[in-house]
């Protein structure tokens, strides 16, 4: 057995491709250490036709951000981080603190470390982002005076944060930015999915079924309470539902059933944000829920489930906290019905129903989409959309005999897929209009 080391720098996975099918011919293993660096085992009684490369996908895991679901992304983040298949990614944990620093290291991907976040991060690297000759570095900061301050590279980034300030395209801005392929929902799908008003208008507009609703700012409500009420109640009869406009978990939501009960929830909701929505409340409901797995292109609908509310709406407490005696281990261990008790009509009108509202909003990758029946009715309304839901919904593919690693997989494919497809888009063209620019004149005139 032959072996040597052979180093070059390559801008991505089909230049190292290209490079070892021309050189490398008659090789039967070829190991990639992470490195960019390759180990070729040629084995002279092996034919050229056996060659086998292996090489794995380096996968930025990014969780956290300055968000009130921040503790809830850590615990969905390292719950992916896990359940990586090892033998075809590297994963690479990065938490982002409450302040949107990045930290990595081995520590950041141990649930154990988060109950002393200081300690964690006195023994992390805070980095950032650089990309570099078609290369995703992670740079350490402050950089070293001396020697390289890369920590490591990623070939795909996968976001799994929650609420607003990351979930809401944030992250995704900033990953492109970088021009870092990353899974999950683009930037504008991000940004519509997590404005409850935003995502009412598309959807009605598309035919799907939704509530009427009203939105409220804080100065319209500071300006003129009174008016403020006239207004909810001249389109919407009482009980309401009252809730932040970008934001999940049921964080920030209260049932008002008449004026009073109105300025408490107001004044609760704008707590959480600056603008809020206000909704019919069906008081004899039902929820399902269901995720859809796809893109523009195809998609596919999970199990439906039933969460099991402890009051008239479902709370933070029952979706992170029931259930969890030794502490919150994310949606999974919230108390539901799986599958759903739902005849066989109806569990089809939802599914069908979840993968229209993904495509309609132009989402990829996994997006949990949550419904409303009423029960005096049966008439079901989408209620809201989670572009990136908790535990990224693996139990209810699990339903399916999907394990979670395949989920996983799955996703990293169609963000390389939305990647390869972007690289034949024009997003620039040759222009000598700087060679003649003139800034003593009004915008876009030519002297």
């Amino acid at each position: 057995m032959i072996c040597r080391i052979i180093t070059r720098k390559c801008k991505n996975y089909t230049e190292v491709l290209i490079f070892y099918k021309q050189i490398c011919a008659g090789a039967s293993q070829i190991c990639f250490d992470g490195r960019r660096k390759f180990k070729t085992c040629v084995a002279p009684s092996r034919k050229r036709s056996g060659m086998e490369i292996k090489m794995k996908i380096r996968v930025g895991v990014f969780f956290g951000g300055k968000s009130v679901e921040h503790e809830v992304s850590v615990i969905s983040g390292l719950q992916a981080y896990n359940s990586f298949n090892r033998e075809k990614y590297e994963p690479i944990p990065i938490y982002i603190t409450k302040d949107n620093e990045l930290y990595t290291g081995e520590a950041v991907g141990d649930i154990a470390n988060y109950k002393n976040i200081p300690s964690l991060l006195a023994k992390s690297v805070r980095v950032f982002c650089m990309c570099e000759q078609g290369q995703v570095q992670l740079i350490q900061y402050p950089v070293k005076k001396f020697g390289s301050s890369v920590v490591a590279q990623i070939d795909v980034a996968f976001p799994v944060v929650h609420g607003a300030n990351v979930e809401d395209g944030s992250l995704q801005g900033y990953l492109r930015h970088y021009n870092i392929p990353f899974a999950g929902c683009d930037v504008g799908a991000s940004a519509v999915t997590m404005d409850k008003y935003v995502m009412k208008t598309v959807l009605k507009d598309n035919g799907i079924p939704v509530l009427d609703c009203v939105t409220l700012n804080v100065k319209e409500y500071e300006r003129d309470e009174k008016a403020a009420y006239d207004k909810v109640e001249a389109r919407i009869q009482y009980p309401v539902i009252v809730k932040p406009v970008n934001l999940g978990s049921s964080v920030g939501i209260k049932v008002a059933k008449d004026r009073e009960g109105l300025r408490e929830a107001l004044e609760y909701a704008f707590t959480f944000g600056s603008r809020v929505l206000v909704e019919r409340a069906i008081m004899n409901l039902r929820e399902i829920n269901c995720a859809v797995l796809g893109d523009y292109e195809e998609a596919y609908a999970s199990e439906c489930e039933e969460p099991i509310s402890s009051d008239e709406i479902l709370s933070y407490e029952d979706k992170y906290v029931a259930g969890n005696k030794g502490g919150s281990e994310g949606m999974h261990t919230a108390k539901r019905e799986l599958p759903a008790n739902l005849t066989l009509q109806k569990r089809e009108e939802i599914r069908q129903m979840a993968v229209k509202t993904f495509q309609v909003l132009n989402c990829s990758g996994v997006s949990r989409i949550d419904f409303m029946i009423d029960r005096d009715t049966e008439q079901a309304y989408v209620n809201e959309i989670n572009p990136i839901p908790g535990s990224l919904a693996f139990y209810l593919w699990e339903a399916l005999d999907k394990p979670y690693a395949q989920l996983l997989d799955d996703m990293v494919k169609l963000a390389l897929k939305r990647e390869r497809e972007e690289k034949n888009v024009l997003t620039s063209f040759d222009s000598n209009i700087l060679q003649n620019a003139n800034l003593s004149g009004a915008k876009g005139v030519k002297k």
